[in-house]
């Protein structure tokens, strides 16, 4: 399996895209977290932002079309989505192999 971060600037945005990925059946659970601090450079400045992380459990063949849809919705011009591969346990992995497609 594969966790798939990104971070958004509001709950709103994360949390329709959450819904989107798990109606399509792309990943089988969503965690989002709130008001976490970003400190980044951008346009030659440092910035810091509090925004929204989302980290979404899913099975690897199905990570490429899960970073597709996220950057399709999401507000940012160079949106973070990361593909992170993981270990689980036996029952986690055939339940995420059940819910996913």
């Amino acid at each position: 399996m594969i966790l798939i971060y990104s971070t958004f600037d509001s709950y709103k945005e994360v949390k329709e895209i959450a819904e989107h990925l798990l109606k399509k059946r792309l990943v089988a659970c969503v965690n989002i977290f709130e008001n976490k601090e970003s400190i980044y450079l951008w346009e030659n400045k440092c910035q810091s932002e509090k925004e929204f992380v989302l980290i979404a459990k899913t099975k690897k063949e199905l990570g490429q079309s899960v970073t597709d849809e996220i950057k399709k919705k999401h507000s940012y011009e160079i949106p973070c989505v990361l593909s992170i591969p993981c270990e689980a346990n036996e029952e986690y992995n055939e339940w995420i192999k059940k819910v996913v497609k």
